[in-house]
């Protein structure tokens, strides 16, 4: 259950010899996965942080002034089996424990520790005495004091002056650190955590053939510029219940690497060198995760959100260091795009651990878009807008064997898968589009310092509007080499090589017509039936550098060949440096 529980929260990677499998429903992240909190077992040690060191400061106050939580009353000095009997102290002590049962021992009977140590535990205990005994005579009870306990107490405070005031000023500072501890945590209920990526990258000039592409490279590249800028991830993790959480997500950035639709058709291009990290919302604080989680039972969980729950935040994924902010640094490197189809935020999702080896996540997710053409700037709600349905069988067939298949259908009403990556518009404003999206992933443990994986995704959609019909189908793929320790511990390097979505038919008609078809309207030959003519590969390869347990920077470059899948324009290079900063 407590592994179960884990998962379901924080997304944890798949565990060494556990055959759950990695990325559970809803990772409370202030984005979806692509930008979301780096490793979970990092995430976990963030939300306990302040509870641990107020626990630290707790048992140092106990083990300095013998009264921790585990203590037991002592009845016979002989039971503090290091003070020794022929120490003067021991007839004070003995005297004093057994009127007044004013000190405290630990559980095997012993102060513990070396000499000095021992002087100062026994300088907390002549203190407790004095303040026993105080509190007898102040109420009312001094009779009940014997002088002679008087005179041994004020001679042991005498033996022992430099410990005591060494001792009192100690527990003040403690006190003063758990004061303080307690005034800045944020809440006895909700945690706050979050991780602030800070990037600097930009990429060579190249020439493309996109206007038209015949063979002439006759358009340089706009976004070939050195940026800087930042994306910042809050996340509120509210427990309402033992087995209920509320997952609020606050994002902040300002970075865009992209031409823009301003720069046609150069804007195509966007969709193959966009970063993991990348968020522009104009430096303003945008909400990016509204979600409630209930683990209904020790093998089933489930999620509500109007913001977060789509099928990349409620599947479970295989590559465990999938995070824009601590693993790979481009987009599609970040997991099989055809998850983020249609790119809805609202909605249900569940995940059930079938078995040990097995689980099933489902999810149904709305987001805002076309009503129609008519009507470009509408809201279609929860079911009569862009929606998506996705299924997922999560196994681990054989040990250190990770795989997922998943079955997604989308209906969005624009012209775009909503991926993001690589051939995203495949239609013309307005349409309607109805995508059956199939995909697989496998990623096999080698060792702890060595991972293999891969994966496959295919997309089928029907065509719809007013004199419209066809069919545009796109495949994508990706194989990837995962080595963390590589030179210290905490260090991940990373090599991914696949090709980003490339329509393989496009099969467009305009009231009988061929006409629509993406391919051929970059080539200039009237919007004809047919695939794109080359395919782009993407090679990605980048070096994450742990600095401390909240810091790592990652150097990293991105080649692509035949960008938008168009062979005659110049390859294009990405240089980045990225720092995130975890808390």
């Amino acid at each position: 259950m407590k592994t179960f529980l884990y998962l379901f929260l924080f997304g944890l990677p798949i565990i060494y010899g556990s055959a759950v499998m990695a990325e559970p429903i809803a990772s409370p992240s202030a984005t979806p996965k692509s930008t979301r909190q780096p490793q979970p077992t990092e995430t976990s040690q963030l939300l306990n942080e302040l509870d641990q060191q107020k626990l630290n400061y707790s048992r140092d106050l106990q083990n300095t002034t013998l009264n921790a939580t585990t203590a037991q009353n002592v009845t016979s000095i002989s039971q503090l089996s290091d003070v020794r009997s022929t120490d003067w102290a021991f007839t004070a002590l003995q005297s004093l424990v057994e009127r007044y049962g004013c000190i405290a021992g630990y559980p095997d009977r012993a102060f513990r520790g070396q000499r000095n140590i021992a002087r100062y535990e026994f300088a907390a205990g002549v203190n407790a005495c004095l303040d026993k005994i105080n509190e007898i005579i102040s109420s009312g009870l001094a009779d009940k004091v014997s002088q002679e306990d008087l005179a041994a107490l004020k001679k042991l405070q005498e033996e022992f002056a430099a410990e005591l005031a060494t001792l009192r000023g100690r527990v003040d500072a403690l006190d003063a650190k758990t004061t303080k501890l307690e005034v800045q945590q944020f809440s006895a209920t909700t945690k706050l955590f979050g991780q602030a990526i800070f990037g600097l990258q930009g990429r060579l000039g190249n020439t493309a053939d996109l206007n038209p592409r015949d063979g002439v490279k006759d358009t340089r590249d706009p976004a070939a510029t050195l940026t800087y800028g930042y994306n910042l991830q809050l996340t509120l993790l509210t427990q309402l219940s033992d087995r209920s959480y509320l997952i609020t997500g606050l994002q902040s950035g300002n970075l865009n690497t992209g031409a823009g639709f301003s720069n046609p058709p150069y804007f195509l291009n966007d969709t193959f060198t966009r970063l993991g990290y990348e968020s522009d919302t104009g430096n303003r604080i945008v909400l990016s995760d509204l979600s409630y989680r209930l683990v209904v039972s020790d093998k089933l969980a489930v999620i509500v959100g109007a913001q977060g729950v789509n099928p990349i935040t409620v599947f479970r994924g295989p590559n465990r260091y999938e995070s824009a902010g601590q693993g790979a640094i481009s987009a599609f490197a970040q997991r099989n795009p055809i998850l983020g189809l249609g790119n809805t935020q609202a909605g249900l999702g569940i995940d059930w651990q079938i078995s040990d080896r097995a689980s099933l996540q489902a999810v149904y997710s709305a987001g805002n878009g076309f009503d129609s053409a008519a009507n470009p700037t509408g809201s279609g709600g929860l079911f009569a807008g862009p929606s998506t349905i996705g299924l997922q069988l999560a196994m681990i067939p054989v040990d250190r064997l990770d795989t997922t298949l998943y079955y997604l259908n989308s209906y969005s009403t624009n012209a775009l898968l909503g991926t993001g990556v690589g051939d995203n518009i495949i239609g013309s404003l307005g349409s309607r589009l109805s995508t059956n999206a199939f995909g697989a992933n496998l990623a096999w443990r080698a060792s702890r310092n060595l991972i293999l994986g891969t994966w496959g995704g295919y997309t089928t959609t029907n065509v719809l509007g007013t004199g419209l019909s066809g069919k545009v189908d796109t495949t994508n793929w990706m194989v990837y080499l995962n080595m963390p320790n590589l030179l210290s511990e905490g260090d991940l390097a990373g090599i991914y090589v696949g090709q980003p979505p490339k329509i393989t038919s496009s099969t467009i008609s305009l009231n009988g017509i061929p006409a629509l078809n993406l391919p051929s309207a970059i080539s200039g030959t009237g919007g004809i039936f047919g695939s794109q003519p080359a395919s782009t590969t993407h090679v990605e390869l980048f070096y994450r550098f742990r600095v401390s347990n909240h810091i790592s920077v990652t150097p990293g470059v991105l080649f692509l060949f035949n960008p938008v899948n168009t062979s005659s324009s110049d390859m294009i290079t990405v240089g980045t440096l990225r720092t995130t900063f975890s808390f």
